[in-house]
This record gives structure tokens, sequence and C-alpha cells, in this order.
């Protein structure tokens, strides 16, 4: 006898990803032997450095292999609060500082604790692909705030002013940003700030991305900004794209007392701790002087400043200069497809993998990743160069 299953109402708002279908026919096609050139991936090329690996076959072998406390070890969360002094500014202590596995994980701990049923989030579109589904499994509404190629797809306050209302709780805010690349200037961040302390606004700063930032460009953390808007943010970050370690699954956040102590509070009885070895790794990773991170920014540059003279000769498709992370959103409207048909098509005829903008919000869009090599990078775009000309 069948039995028919009925889901939770929370999953019915979930949105299925059209980056899925892509991804997975390029995997296939690479599997059966065709050359496909792939600018999907969100994670660095590079492998993750060896004194990290080290660090972990060192606690494998010591037998470090136990369950720690749930919030991360003592020690890693120590040196979590040195770097947030260090490179931004924030005086936390460790009790305020919750280790996850991820920076994803982070981020959904953090609106699971903060957003209720019906209140509101505010997202500036484009955004990454997970912020509004996380925001529906907490039952929360996403409120969108359509940004524009002339500002850098920078959210602004007169943005904030006419979207925020009685229902608004919180603002996710993200720079460098995924999928457009935008830094925001410390004059913005602080306007930002101004607008959020006077709402009440709490602010989810997703800072992934501070260390692959570029022109000589600067990092800053908005709850440097003042006790009044430190005591409304929550400050994202991990190890997966500066230190190229995504598989090992390590990010954390930084908070408010009551917020950190609420999220701790839900991460015992979710996932409980991050993997023990990767965390010894994540300590070592942040305890080093190592510079293999400046070395992948320059790699990162060059590809990037690479890649933007091929499309600056490609007239049919325009871009707006990322100035951080390691994608660059384009602007596929005069070829008159939808972001999914164009990367369908790309992928059939030129064995080029992209992502389609609509699953960021734009559907007159594409993201491209330059984590692929100079040589990938190279191919890739005489395929799409010679393909444009032919739609």
């Amino acid at each position: 006898m069948q039995i028919d299953i009925r889901l939770a109402d929370r999953l019915k708002k979930i949105n299925p990803s059209s980056t899925l279908a892509i991804t997975a026919k390029a995997r296939k096609l690479k599997a059966e032997g065709h050359d496909v050139v792939s600018f999907a991936a969100g994670e660095p090329d590079f492998d993750t450095p060896d004194f990290i690996k080290n660090a972990a076959i060192e606690a494998i072998q010591a037998g470090f292999t136990k369950y720690t406390p749930s919030t991360g070890i003592p020690e890693l969360k120590k040196a979590i609060c040195e770097k947030l002094k260090k490179d931004n500014g924030l005086d936390y202590a460790p009790h305020q500082v919750v280790v996850s596995c991820g920076a994803k994980h982070s981020i959904f701990n953090a609106l699971l604790v903060l957003v209720d049923r019906q209140e509101e989030v505010l997202i500036p579109s484009p955004y990454w692909v997970s912020y509004p589904e996380m925001v529906n499994l907490c039952q929360g509404i996403p409120r969108f705030i359509k940004t524009s190629p002339k500002n850098d797809f920078k959210v602004t306050v007169e943005d904030l002013e006419m979207q925020a209302g009685s229902k608004t709780k919180l603002l996710i805010l993200n720079s460098p940003s995924n999928p457009t690349g935008c830094v925001y200037t410390l004059d913005e961040l602080k306007a930002i700030a101004r607008f959020c302390v006077e709402k009440k606004i709490f602010v989810l700063s997703d800072e992934i991305y501070e260390k692959i930032i570029f022109d000589g460009l600067k990092h800053f953390s908005i709850a440097g900004l003042g006790k009044d808007i430190y005591d409304l943010t929550v400050t994202v970050n991990g190890l997966s794209k500066s230190y190229s370690m995504t598989g090992w699954r390590i990010g954390y956040l930084a908070g408010p007392s009551d917020i950190a102590a609420a999220v701790s509070k839900l991460q015992d009885h979710s996932t409980s701790n991050p993997v023990s070895i990767s965390q010894k790794a994540a300590l070592a990773a942040l305890s080093s002087s190592d510079d293999s991170t400046k070395k992948m920014l320059i790699e990162f540059q060059k590809r990037r400043d690479y890649i933007v003279s091929r499309f600056k000769e490609i007239e049919k498709i325009g871009f707006i200069l990322p100035r951080g992370a390691f994608y660059i959103f384009c602007d596929i409207s005069k070829t008159k497809l939808d972001s999914l048909a164009f990367a369908s098509r790309l992928l059939d005829e030129e064995l080029v993998a992209v992502i389609p903008g609509e699953s960021f919000g734009r559907d007159d869009f594409i993201r491209i990743s330059f984590a692929a090599s100079l040589e990938q990078i190279q191919k890739g775009m005489d395929r799409i160069a010679r393909w444009v000309k032919k739609i």
C-alpha cells in the first residue's frame, strides 16, 4: 500500500534551484569525456594550503576525533575573536562567537533565532540564492529591494526607506557580494547603519568574501561603526573562500550575547559541534602568518582583469566591474534570451557552463565565476565570444 506523505507547510514555499539542471548536465557531459569549461563554481579552485592539511592530519593522529563543545573549541573561538579584532576592528568575547558547519549554517542559525512568522527580511536583489529560501524556512517574508547597475547593485538608504515597514525585522547585507562583486564603502555603510539604528532593524552582515577584494579597496564591517549598530548586527564569516576550505565546513558568527546564546541553544539541539578535525585545521589557518591567501588574491585579480578585458570586446553582453569575490554578473538583455535559455544553449552548443541570473533575482543576467585557471577562462571566453556572434 502506498503511503501518502505530507510535507510540512514550511517546505512548500521552498523553490528548487534553476541552477541544478545546468550544473548536473555539465557534470554529466564532463564525465562522458566532453571538454566542458565550467564557470559555475562558487569555490576557489586552489587546493587547501598544506599547513592547514597537516594540522588536520596531526589532529587525527592525536585522536582528536571526539565531540567538542557545540559552539566550537575554546582555542578556535579565541582565535576568531583575535581575527575579528585585528582585521575588522570588532571586539567580541568568546561567548559571543558560535562556530558552525559553514557560513551558510551560521546565516540560517541567525535567521532562525531572529525572524518570527510573518516578519519581513530586506534582501537586496540580486542576492545569493539561499537567502530567500532560508527566510521562507523561518516562515518570514523575503522583501526584495531591486538595486541598479548604475549604483553597482548596492542598496541605498533611499531604497531602504521605500521598503522598510512596521514588520521589518532584519536586513541582509553581503559585501563583497555574490553574485555582483560589489563592495560597500565606509560612507555607504555608515548611512545604512544610521538608518537601521533609527528603525531598530537588525543587520545580518555576510562577510565571507572579505579577503577577496580588488583595486586596493578596503573591507569594512558594519558592526564596527558604533555601539548602537554593533548591538543590532550579527557578523558572519568562515574559512571556505579565504583559505580554500569549502569542504571542511567551518563558519562562524559573532553577535550580541543574547543572540549568540540563542544560536548556541539551537545548535545544541540540531547539529551540535562542527567537525573536530576541521576545527583544528581552522585554528591553524587563523593562527598562521602564511601568505597563501594573498597569493590567491593576486591570482584572482589577474583573472578578473583578463575576463573584464574580454567582455569589453563582446557588444551584446554588458557587465559591472566586480570589486570583490570571484564572480562577474553579466547583462544578457541584448541577446533577447532569458537567463535559463542562455545558459542551456551555451552549454549545449559550446560546452560552457554558466549560472542563470534567475536564481539571483535577475533573469536578464548570468553569473560567471572566474575561480578557474587562466587557461580555462581563455578557452571559455573564446567560445562565448564566438557563440554570442551567432545568436
